[in-house]
């Protein structure tokens, strides 16, 4: 049966052939390491060679012998964070040297198109202040980024193209939006170099990142390979795990930021735990049940219709994860979107996204307590003479405004959601419509498309959510 890769063979194993050893690209010049982490240095080799790895910044020499299969692998220790560039030896008799490679905070990025899309922008799909953020990059030289090429195959791949690159007017057009103004926040408040790599594929469904034993488990996945090949190529299972996850498990890394999910529309029954098991074969792939996930509900969207539901059921389920995987937050976008976006599943605004990655970030990972991570997130309802009252998570300090909110909508024992009034009532939101007495439930911004203005005391927005269970 046909394998696919969608590079050359040579290629696709993706490996800086300097002579001996060989090293995969992704451990190049210019790269960022983990600091204050054992890290890893491998390649292929001559079966039974030792090959010898030398740190700059150490007088510790670690030896790795060649495996049967010619495999190699060295774990090194690395220092503290620096802007001083380091240089590392590799040699089996030859040496290869890697250079200017800086010691810091190293994140995986991945998802589908929201991710993908780069500072410059696609056609028709621009990305907010995109030409000043571009001409400015050159003030960020130890933020470097390596970026995974489009891959599949049916067969997990050792490795994979990826070479590491220095932030710059040159190259940083084709660095992922979100993941650049994630790495920007955490650089400017943590004073380290900061590395992302990023591993996405636009239009990509959730199973497409998790591998076959777990697919396997899902009785809706066909992994015969003439079925998949039939599917459009950002649909099919497995492939892009085996492709672009499983070659770059050994590069240790802080951290997940993921955006998707606009794909799986619809299926939100099964969303939050195919999620789960994603985020814990990463985790096993890497070797560290701890590490956070962080991730974004995907933006409002016309998909069937602006008043339909099916991808608020999909927001929902994105936040009912954070219940099933531990280390984990989600961001919401409700306030980013522009009214004329009714039909961009691209929202320029990728600036806002960023920051709020960081700031969970920076409040979860990396202990900056003062920095507010989560929005108002619903908590519980009361009726009271004929009102409906509202708890919120998350809300210590109350909200940005008092009256003129926009994006609610209440329900009587009918079932039909009509717009409703809401203002601010000592710490609680208070919610009603003039001729109904007796309500029984609340929707805020519970649609594909609907724009809410509710954020709490440091302008992160009210999470969409709904009292009621009549939709399943």
């Amino acid at each position: 049966m046909k394998r696919i890769f969608l590079l050359p063979l040579l290629l696709s194993l993706g490996l800086l052939l300097h002579g001996k050893p060989a090293l995969p690209e992704i451990l190049s010049d210019g790269m960022v390491l983990q600091q204050n982490s054992k890290v890893n240095i491998w390649g292929k080799g001559d079966r039974g060679k030792t090959v010898v790895v030398k740190p700059s910044w150490s007088d510790t020499v670690v030896r790795a012998k060649v495996d049967n299969d010619g495999n190699w692998l060295a774990v090194i220790e690395t220092p503290a964070a620096s802007f001083t560039p380091c240089s590392i030896s590799v040699s089996d008799g030859e040496e290869v040297v890697l250079k200017d490679i800086l010691i810091g905070e190293v994140w995986l990025a991945s998802g589908q198109s929201n991710m993908e899309m780069p500072l410059y922008g696609w056609n028709n799909n621009p990305i907010l202040r995109s030409n000043e953020t571009i001409a400015l990059s050159g003030q960020y030289p130890a933020i470097r980024f390596v970026t995974i090429p489009r891959t599949q195959s049916f067969e997990p791949l050792e490795s994979v193209e990826g070479r590491w690159q220095v932030c710059n007017p040159e190259n940083s057009p084709e660095f992922s939006a979100t993941a650049f103004f994630f790495a920007q926040t955490l650089q400017e408040a943590l004073n380290v170099p900061v590395g992302m790599i990023v591993s996405s594929w636009g239009g990509s469904r959730v199973e497409a990142w998790i591998d076959r034993e777990t697919l396997e488990t899902y009785s809706d996945i066909n992994l015969n390979e003439e079925e998949v090949n039939k599917l459009p190529a950002p649909s099919r299972p497995l492939l892009m795990y085996n492709g672009m996850i499983h070659p770059i498990k050994n590069y240790v890394v802080n951290g997940f930021i993921w955006y998707q999910g606009e794909s799986n529309v619809g299926a939100h029954q099964v969303y939050a735990e195919r999620l789960h098991n994603m985020v814990n074969l990463w985790r096993k792939q890497w070797n560290n049940t701890d590490l956070p996930f962080y991730s974004v509900e995907i933006a409002p969207f016309i998909y069937s219709g602006a008043d339909n539901t099916e991808a608020a059921l999909l927001r929902e389920a994105q936040f009912k994860s954070q219940k099933l995987i531990p280390h984990s937050g989600v961001v919401s976008t409700n306030d980013l979107v522009e009214p004329h976006e009714l039909r961009n599943i691209h929202p320029r605004n990728k600036t806002d996204i960023g920051k709020r990655l960081a700031f969970l970030a920076l409040n979860k990972t990396y202990g900056f307590n003062r920095v507010v991570a989560h929005g108002p997130e619903y908590s519980s309802m009361e009726v009271k003479e004929g009102k409906i009252f509202i708890s919120f998570d998350h809300a210590p300090d109350g909200f940005n405004r008092g009256d003129g909110i926009e994006g609610f909508e209440i329900a009587g024992e009918d079932g039909v959601f009509l717009p409703a009034v809401a203002r601010e009532n000592w710490g609680k939101i208070e919610v009603s419509r003039e001729g109904l007495d007796k309500p029984i439930a609340v929707r805020y911004c519970f649609k594909n498309f609907q724009i809410g203005n509710l954020t709490g005391a440091h302008e992160l927005p009210v999470v969409p959510f709904r009292t009621d269970s009549f939709e399943k």
